[in-house]
């Protein structure tokens, strides 16, 4: 007989949000912590000159809630990075119940497909597809190892995308292409994970105003004004964070592998 666990001790037990220091993922972080989740934050060692980190505001706040969290900065592109993660959300918390894949990178120079090197491939690819890719294997084993223990929770995997999933940008092509990537990988693991009850959702993001947009802010700005978007406004972070708050939520637990878009429109490529 499995062992119960106490469902109400700690609200609903653990989100794990991968590159939660700014824009997406922190205000992700934040919603899920209000929602009543205690939250492992993590993203890359800081290399910055800013003190205090950012990161450590994030944790702060989310205590402020009165939630738990702890920072682990970590590489999800390297094997010891991602397993020390799954590790120290064991045993400081006990397992991982959602699992938020916001990690990701874009080329430090956008440049013609043309032109695209191995370098950048390589970086922006062991990032955002093959580092969430084995950092969610490693997370979903340890799911099923907690419901076959007894932990009647909801569990989940979210993976934060993009339009560029499916939109062509050809100075940007291993950003696309590692977007159009994790979209297949939301479906692989909705598919492996479903009889287990596990569900497994897509994010898929527009424009958003964060950190990595702010290089093309004149640009964008123009494209929403003349009607690239059919909500002609930017996206905020918070927008993204509804979405990934309500689908972790239970509100669509007849759905997995489901992409959701929260992108003002644009996925309706109007004439």
């Amino acid at each position: 007989m499995k062992k119960q666990i106490d469902t109400n001790a700690r609200g609903h037990g653990l989100a794990l949000v991968t590159g939660a220091r700014q824009g997406i993922g922190k205000a992700v972080a934040l919603a899920l912590a209000e929602s009543g989740f205690d939250v492992l934050v993590n993203d890359l060692p800081n290399d910055r000159e800013v003190q205090p980190d950012p990161i450590v505001d994030v944790r702060d706040r989310i205590r402020s809630f009165g939630r738990e969290s702890e920072i682990r900065l970590a590489d999800i592109a390297r094997p010891e990075g991602r397993q020390d993660l799954v590790d120290f959300a064991v045993k400081r918390f006990g397992g991982i119940h959602c699992l938020v894949n916001n990690a990701g990178v874009a080329p430090l120079v956008r440049d013609d497909i043309l032109s695209t090197t191995e370098e950048s491939w390589d970086r922006v690819l062991s990032i955002n597809l093959k580092g969430t890719f084995f950092l969610t294997q490693t997370a979903a084993r340890e799911m099923l190892r907690m419901i076959a223990e007894g932990d009647s929770r909801r569990f989940t995997i979210v993976f934060v995308t993009s339009i560029s999933a499916y939109t062509s940008s050809t100075t940007r092509p291993e950003y696309c292409i590692s977007k159009a990537g994790l979209s297949m990988m939301n479906r692989l693991f909705a598919d492996r994970l479903s009889e287990s009850g596990v569900r497994v959702y897509e994010i898929r993001p527009g424009i958003i105003e964060t950190g990595m947009t702010r290089g093309v802010k004149e640009k964008y700005d123009r494209l929403i004004e003349d009607g690239l978007t059919p909500i002609r406004r930017w996206g905020r972070p918070e927008d993204v964070a509804r979405a990934v708050t309500a689908v972790v939520s239970g509100a669509f637990d007849f759905s997995t592998g489901d992409a959701f878009n929260v992108d003002g429109g644009f996925h309706l490529r109007r004439l």
